[in-house]
C-alpha cells in the first residue's frame, strides 16, 4: 500500500512535468519571441499547435496505448517531455522549438488518461478516488510553481534555465516511474467498438462543444497572460512572474472550492461557471491599466480560472461514464482544441485591434459556452418528458437517448 501512494505521487509528477512543460511557454512567450525573433502572436503558436495536436490525436493515441503495459506507457511519454524540454534549452530556431511542441503533445492525452486510471487501480477501491485527485493536484501545482518558477527563471536566469527545469521535473518523474511501479499489463481490454460507442450520442456531443468553448473563453485570455500584464497593466517581468505564482496558488484553493460546489450541484456550478468567467473578464477590461486593482483583479481571475478543469471534466464524465478512460481522453482532447481556438483568436484579436481587446474574446466565448450547456440541459428535460411511467408492478423504463 505504501508502495501504491508513493507511485501515485510519481504520476502527480508526471502531471506537475507535463503541465509545466505545456503551460510554462505561456508565462516566456515574451521572452520566445525576444531571443528566436518571432512575433508574439507567432511565439502564442507555440502554445496553440500543442493545444491542437492534443485535440485531434487525443483520442486515437490512447485507444492505440490500450492494449501496452501501463508503465511502459507512462514511462515512454514522460520520457518525450523529458527531452523536447531538452530541445527548448538548446535551439535557437522558431522552426525547430514548433517542431518539438508537437511531439510531445502526441503523448500528452495518453499520459494523462492512463495515469488516472492506473492511480485508481492501485489502491483499494475505496481510496481510488482519493488517488486520481492527487493525481489531478499536479495540474493545480503546475499552475501555481511550475508555470511561474518557469516564467521567473526565464526573467532572472536565462530561457535555456527555465526549459532546463522543465526537463528535470520529467527526468525525475521517469525515473521514479522506473523505479516505483509495478509492471502493469492490460487485462481484460475493452473493444474499441465499445469505447466508440459513446460518440453516438447528441447529448455528448452537446457536452464536448460546451467544454471546447468554456477553454477558449480561458485560455484567449489567460494565453496571453504575460502579454496582458505587461501590455496593458505595464508590469515588468518580476511582477508578471509574482502575479503567476499568486494566479496558481490562488487557483489551488479555487480547485477545492470549486470541486465543494460541484458534489453540492453539479448543474449550477456547471451552468454558473461561464457567467463567472464572463464577470471576471469584464472586470479585467475595467482594472486593466490600473496596477493595484489588476492585481486584486488576478487573484479573482485564478480562482475562477480554477474551475475550468474540474467543472469541465465533470460535465463531461456524466455523458461517457461507461467508458471512463476514452471518457478521459475526449476531455484531454477537446478542452485542448478550445485553448487552440481561444489562442489562435486571442492572437488575432491582440494583432488587430490591441492586447486589451482579448478580456471580449472571452466574454464571447463564455456566453457561447453558457448557450450551449442550455441547449444540452433542455434535452434531458425533453428526455424525462418522453420516459413512460412506471406499469403497475413494474421498472420505470431508462431515459430515451437522443
Amino acid at each position: 500500500m505504501r508502495k501504491a501512494s508513493l507511485t501515485v505521487l510519481v504520476l502527480a509528477l508526471g502531471v506537475f512535468g507535463i503541465i509545466t512543460t505545456e503551460m510554462g511557454m505561456v508565462g516566456v512567450l515574451p521572452q520566445v519571441s525576444a531571443e528566436l525573433g518571432v512575433a508574439p502572436s507567432t511565439a502564442g503558436w507555440l502554445v496553440g499547435v500543442f493545444a491542437l495536436v492534443i485535440a485531434v490525436s487525443g483520442p486515437f493515441t490512447t485507444l492505440l496505448a490500450s492494449g501496452i503495459d501501463r508503465k511502459k506507457v507512462l514511462a515512454a511519454a514522460i520520457a518525450v517531455f523529458a527531452v523536447s524540454n531538452a530541445v527548448y534549452a538548446l535551439t535557437t530556431r522558431y522552426e525547430v522549438m514548433l517542431a518539438f511542441r508537437i511531439v510531445p503533445a502526441l503523448f500528452h492525452p495518453v499520459f494523462f488518461a492512463v495515469a488516472l486510471a492506473t492511480a485508481a487501480r492501485l489502491v483499494p477501491t475505496e481510496d481510488a478516488t482519493r488517488a486520481t485527485t492527487t493525481v489531478f493536484g499536479g495540474v493545480t501545482v503546475g499552475f501555481a510553481f511550475g508555470v511561474p518558477l518557469t516564467s521567473y527563471l526565464a526573467e532572472h536566469v536565462s530561457l535555456a534555465s527555465a526549459f532546463w527545469f522543465g526537463a528535470l521535473v520529467n527526468l525525475l518523474a521517469f525515473i521514479g516511474i522506473l523505479l516505483f511501479m509495478p509492471p502493469m499489463p492490460v487485462g481484460q481490454r475493452v473493444s474499441y467498438g465499445a469505447q466508440l460507442k459513446v460518440l453516438k450520442r447528441l447529448r455528448l456531443w452537446l457536452t464536448i462543444a460546451s467544454v471546447v468553448l468554456v477553454f477558449a473563453a480561458m485560455f484567449s485570455v489567460y494565453g496571453y497572460f504575460a502579454e496582458y500584464l505587461g501590455r496593458v497593466t505595464h508590469m515588468d517581468g518580476t511582477w508578471v512572474s509574482a502575479m503567476l505564482m499568486a494566479f496558481g496558488v490562488v487557483m489551488v484553493l479555487g480547485n477545492f472550492a470549486f470541486g465543494w460546489l460541484l458534489r453540492r450541484d453539479l448543474i449550477r456550478t456547471v451552468v454558473g461557471y461561464p457567467v463567472l468567467c464572463l464577470l471576471v473578464y469584464v472586470l479585467l477590461y475595467a482594472v486593466g491599466p490600473l496596477f493595484t486593482p489588476m492585481v486584486v483583479a488576478v487573484l479573482v481571475w485564478g480562482a475562477v480560472h480554477s474551475g475550468g478543469l474540474i467543472v469541465s471534466q465533470s460535465w463531461l464524465g456524466r455523458d461517457a461514464v461507461d467508458a471512463p478512460e476514452f471518457g478521459n481522453s475526449l476531455f484531454i482532447s477537446f478542452s485542448n482544441l478550445g485553448i487552440t481556438v481561444g489562442t489562435a483568436v486571442g492572437g488575432w484579436v491582440m494583432s488587430a485591434y490591441g492586447t486589451r481587446q482579448l478580456a471580449w474574446v472571452g466574454t464571447g466565448f463564455a456566453v457561447a459556452a453558457l448557450l450551449v450547456m442550455v441547449l444540452r440541459l433542455s434535452l434531458d428535460r425533453v428526455g424525462m418528458r418522453q420516459t413512460p411511467p412506471v406499469a403497475p408492478g413494474g421498472q420505470m423504463r431508462a431515459e430515451v437517448r437522443a
